[in-house]
C-alpha cells in the first residue's frame, strides 16, 4: 500500500482500498471501498498528522525520534502476530517485543551489530515455538520489525548528519510513492504484479524511480560536498526497494486474506500498512551505511566513504 501518509495507493480508488479479499472484521473489501470522498478526507487528515509528528520528532533529536520508533515497532509486532498467528498478545509477541526493545536501546547507543544479533537470536527462538503454525513467518517478524527500527535510530544518532539521512530516506519513500501514484493514474498501462497488487502499473513503478532520482538531485544541492550521481543512484535504489517492500507486504496480506494489518489508523489501516515501504528502504539504507562506514553511518549514507 501507499506510504505517503495522505496518498491513496497507485491507481486505487480515493478510499485507497483494494477490490478483493476481506478485512479484519470479516466485511468484504469491496463493501468497505464504498466509503467515498469522506474516507479520502479522513486519509488526508490522519496522514498529514502522522507526517507532521514523524518530521517534528525526527527533527527534535534522537531521543524523541527513538520513542516514536519504539512505539511504532511494538504496535507492528502486535500486528504481525495478529496477521501470521491469529493473535496479537501471545508468547511470540512478548519475545519479539523484548528483543525489539533491547535492540532499539543498543542502536540508540550506536551498537548496531549487537542490536542485529539480538534480533537474530529472538527469531531463532521463535521458530521452534511455532512449528506448524507459520513458524518461519513468526521468526521473520522480529527481523521485519526490528531491522528498520535499528537502522533508523542508528542513522539518526550520527550527528551532525543524522537528521539529513533520515529525511533523505523518508523523502525518497514518500516522493516515490507520489510519483508512482501520479504516473499510474495518468499513464496507466500494463500491470506490475496483478495477482498481488491489481492497481499497480509499470508506469507507476517507473514514476517511483524517477521521483527517487529527483530527491537525489535535490539533496545533492542541499548538502555541500555531496556527489550528485551517488545520491541519484541511491535515491533510485531506495525507491526500487520501497516499491518492493510495498509489494511484499501486499503479498503477505493477500496470503492471509487480509485487507489491512489492523484498523488503528483512521482511513489507512494499520501501522504495517503505512510503514511497508519505509521498512524496506530503511533496512537497506542501514545495511548500506554499515557496509561503507559503521562508525559514521549517516555520513556514509549521504557522502560515501
Amino acid at each position: 500500500m501507499s506510504d505517503n501518509p495522505a496518498m491513496p495507493p497507485e491507481g486505487g480508488s480515493p478510499s485507497g482500498l483494494n477490490t478483493s479479499g476481506s478485512n479484519d472484521t470479516g466485511t468484504t473489501v469491496s463493501a468497505a471501498g464504498k466509503q467515498g470522498p469522506s474516507n479520502l478526507t479522513l486519509r488526508i487528515v490522519s496522514g498529514a498528522v502522522l507526517a507532521a509528528v514523524a518530521f517534528f520528532l525526527a527533527y527534535s533529536g534522537p531521543v524523541p525520534f527513538g520513542i516514536l520508533i519504539l512505539a511504532c515497532s511494538l504496535v507492528m509486532s502486535w500486528e504481525w502476530g495478529r496477521l501470521v498467528r491469529g493473535t496479537g498478545f501471545d508468547l511470540g509477541f512478548y519475545i519479539q517485543a523484548a528483543a525489539v526493545i533491547l535492540a532499539v536501546a543498543l542502536a540508540a547507543f550506536g551498537y548496531a551489530a549487537p542490536a542485529f544479533a539480538v534480533l537474530c537470536i529472538a527469531a531463532i527462538i521463535l521458530i521452534p515455538l511455532y512449528l506448524g503454525r507459520n513458524a518461519g513467518l513468526s521468526g521473520l517478524g522480529v527481523i521485519y520489525v526490528g531491522l528498520p527500527a535499528v537502522a533508523l535510530l542508528w542513522l539518526r544518532g550520527d550527528e551532525p548528519y543524522g537528521f539529513s539521512a533520515i529525511l533523505f530516506v523518508f523523502a525518497v519513500v514518500w516522493s516515490s510513492d507520489t510519483g508512482a501514484y501520479a504516473a499510474g493514474r495518468s499513464i496507466g498501462g500494463p500491470k506490475l504484479w496483478p495477482k498481488v497488487s491489481p492497481k499497480k502499473t509499470w508506469a507507476g513503478f517507473i514514476g517511483a524511480l524517477v521521483a527517487g532520482a529527483v530527491v537525489g538531485v535535490v539533496f545533492s544541492k542541499l548538502e555541500p560536498g555531496a556527489d550528485a550521481l551517488r545520491l541519484v543512484l541511491l535515491g533510485v535504489g531506495l525507491a526500487f526497494v520501497s516499491q518492493a517492500g510495498d509489494l511484499a507486504e501486499s503479498a503477505l496480506k493477500r496470503h492471509f486474506n487480509r485487507k489491512d494489518a489492523s484498523d488503528l489508523i483512521p482511513g489507512h489501516g494499520g501501522f504495517m500498512d503505512r510503514m511497508d515501504s519505509i521498512v524496506a528502504a530503511a533496512s537497506v539504507a542501514g545495511l548500506l551505511a554499515l557496509a561503507v562506514d559503521a562508525h559514521a553511518p549517516a555520513r556514509a549514507l549521504l557522502f560515501g566513504p
